[in-house]
């Protein structure tokens, strides 16, 4: 309890001032918010955060309705009123088909060379800490890049290849107001026992009430995540305390990075690489953090010295099985992994399609396994991206489209990937595929083969 008791009002402060200036930030650049603005997404859910400025563009759709869309094309969320009127307005819409209609439109935003600076020069070599390779994963020979399909590849599966049902978990206990410590002791237990809660930021949310309730179902306990002794108890036979410290390397500070990441992808192919910004967004993905988040703990802190000692998120080792049975749920937003007697082993958060581009439905299968894959963007058979209508060839990187994993299934163009953005992981939405964090992607890739089933449930 020594931990909880030092840090629960340092942290809550940190956080509450941090939510403040990003909504602030936020709220200056997009302009035209009205004051107590409400974010629904395309679900049907209130957003329970507020999109960076330079992470979501602000249009309109069909319909004259104020939409925010991010890089990818996908709208986050519609802007809804506030106050009586806006209340009555927002009943309306909800009576109509803001929660409910797939084919609602918006316009899509041009993508401009504004905002980024070109890429500049790149010293260093990549930090090495991720394997190379997977062990024990059977493999095909990989391309270079990820492989481009023939048009109709896009197609849906055949109709009598119905989803499988899906199954209930045990619920969740609601989680009581807690300490930014508290919460991040939890998520660091769940993501050490293999039940991922994505990004580690010391907040509650869905991805970790999701976490709790697969853990229980896969050990037939009830976790409570009220009660912070018991988990600083379990933490301690898993690894110790859920923060440490770290010393920063030569090779931390090298790099190589880039100056920042453009969003059009003719631009993102001008790279020679497409590897982090900077050092914290390195770091953060290394010890599962929010890139915030770790920068609230160390305040003031430079990350580019050597030798520079921070505090950061001790997650443990990575899950170690072999896994022989995939579910992605896209009503939970959550994958599932199972072994050969049918014991679920892990759970990851996952964004798993839309509903411009949906995911496969029925059961697929694991085709190859590439790590750290180049990237080809087809228009004629992929999203159409900005003004792009030549098909582009993207170099590796963890901010890569698909980040560092692909896992490619087979139904033509579907795969199970990494991503750039990882805080966004089951907030957003994907081009028909299962994207996962880059390290949850990673570690899911060291447990399955060729031949893995994986079932898409509804």
């Amino acid at each position: 309890m020594t931990f909880v008791s030092r840090t629960r009002f340092t942290l809550f402060a940190a956080v509450s001032v941090l939510a403040f200036a990003t909504a602030a930030k936020a709220q200056d650049s997009y302009g035209r918010l009205p004051p107590n603005a409400v974010l629904v997404t395309p679900q049907g859910d209130i957003l329970d955060y507020v999109p960076e400025s330079g992470d979501v563009r602000m249009t309109r759709d069909r319909r004259g309705r104020t939409v925010l869309v991010d890089s990818w094309g996908n709208i986050v969320a519609t802007v809804m009123g506030s106050g009586r009127q806006g209340n009555d307005a927002r009943r309306r819409e909800r009576n109509r088909d803001v929660y409910v209609n797939p084919d609602y439109g918006y316009s899509d935003p041009a993508f401009t060379d504004q905002g980024y600076t070109r890429p500049g020069e790149i010293t260093g070599s990549i930090p090495d800490y991720r394997e190379g390779a997977p062990r024990n994963i059977e493999r095909q020979e990989l391309p270079a890049s990820l492989p481009m399909q023939d048009e109709n590849d896009m197609a849906a599966l055949p109709a009598e290849e119905s989803a499988p049902e899906r199954q209930a978990l045990p619920s969740a206990t609601r989680i009581t107001k807690k300490s930014s410590a508290e919460i991040t002791a939890l998520q660091v237990f769940l993501d050490r026992e293999g039940f991922s809660p994505g990004v580690i930021d010391g907040k509650n949310g869905s991805n970790v009430t999701k976490a709790i309730e697969a853990w229980q179902q896969a050990t037939g306990e009830t976790l409570d995540p009220n009660n912070t002794e018991d988990i600083l108890e379990r933490l301690r036979f898993t690894g110790g305390l859920p923060i440490t410290t770290y010393t920063i390397t030569a090779a931390d500070a090298a790099g190589p990075y880039v100056a920042s990441i453009p969003e059009d992808y003719a631009h993102k192919a001008v790279l020679p690489h497409l590897s982090f910004t900077s050092t914290s967004e390195m770091l953060g993905e290394k010890f599962h953090m929010d890139e915030a988040y770790l920068r609230e703990l160390n305040p003031g802190i430079d990350f580019t010295i050597p030798g520079t000692i921070i505090k950061v998120i001790n997650p443990g080792e990575a899950k170690t099985a072999k896994v022989t049975r995939i579910v992605a749920d896209k009503y939970r937003k959550q994958v599932f992994a199972y072994d050969a007697a049918g014991t679920l082993i892990a759970a990851y958060p996952a964004t798993i399609g839309s509903s411009d581009t949906p995911s496969p439905s029925g059961t697929v299968q694991v085709d190859r396994i590439a790590l750290n894959p180049g990237y080809t963007y087809n228009p004629k058979i992929n999203f159409k991206q900005g003004e792009n209508d030549k098909i582009l060839t993207l170099q590796p990187g963890p901010n890569g489209p698909v980040g560092t994993v692909w896992i490619a299934l087979s139904k033509p163009t579907y795969g199970i990937h990494g991503t750039p953005e990882p805080s966004k992981i089951g907030k957003t939405q994907s081009h028909g595929c299962v994207r996962l964090t880059n390290w949850d992607a990673t570690e899911l890739a060291k447990m399955v083969s060729v031949g893995t089933t994986v079932e898409f449930t509804e």
